[in-house]
């Protein structure tokens, strides 16, 4: 028996070391050396501290910034540690009425109808730190009165924050928020 078992259990420790140590520091090893800035969660820092990621998004709440999409992570929306989509469906009286109160709360801000499908709906990951151009567009009235700015200069602002779809054509125009926020802090 023992004939049998060495082989099995040395194919075992030789692989976890292969498959569970050697490969994943390799693959981190280029990661870090050939894009250091993704391999390490492509963090937005401002004044020597770490206040964002590019790839996750960010609760705004205040009329001075532009808000993002809805988050199903819960307890505390976009929460990295409960990556997940809602798994509420369309017949769900749960997604409807907080789609609902999405809608009313939107258009007490001052966002007129038709309200972009990004505004009340969360992406797959609960996490997406875009919205699409539209939702953008739609909060520039809310932005600009709550920082008495002139709706020109922020409209421009949202259109030179319109990230392209990935060589042309995979993916959708999309506005990443935190950036958007930060260019407008950066607004005289």
């Amino acid at each position: 028996m023992l004939h049998h078992l060495r082989p099995a259990l040395t194919l075992v420790v030789v692989m976890t070391a292969l498959t569970g140590l050697a490969y994943p520091l390799a693959i981190t090893g280029i990661a870090e050396t050939l894009m250091p800035a993704q391999a390490n969660g492509s963090l937005i820092e401002q004044n020597g501290k770490i206040i964002g990621s590019q790839l996750i998004g960010q609760s705004f709440t205040s009329d001075r910034y532009f808000w993002s999409r809805p988050s199903a992570t819960s307890p505390d929306p976009y929460n990295a540690d409960s990556s997940s989509g809602s798994n509420l469906g369309p017949t769900s009286a749960k997604l409807r009425d907080r789609v609902a109160a999405d809608v009313a709360r939107l258009e007490k801000s001052g966002i007129a109808k038709p309200i972009p499908a990004d505004a009340v709906t969360t992406s797959g990951s609960g996490l997406d730190p875009d919205i699409s151009p539209a939702f953008a567009r739609a909060q520039i009235a809310r932005v600009a009165k709550a920082r008495s700015l002139d709706e020109t200069k922020l409209a421009a602002l949202v259109d030179n924050a319109i990230e392209k779809p990935a060589f042309g054509f995979i993916g959708e125009p999309r506005v990443n928020v935190l950036a958007l926020n930060l260019s407008l802090d950066h607004l005289r």
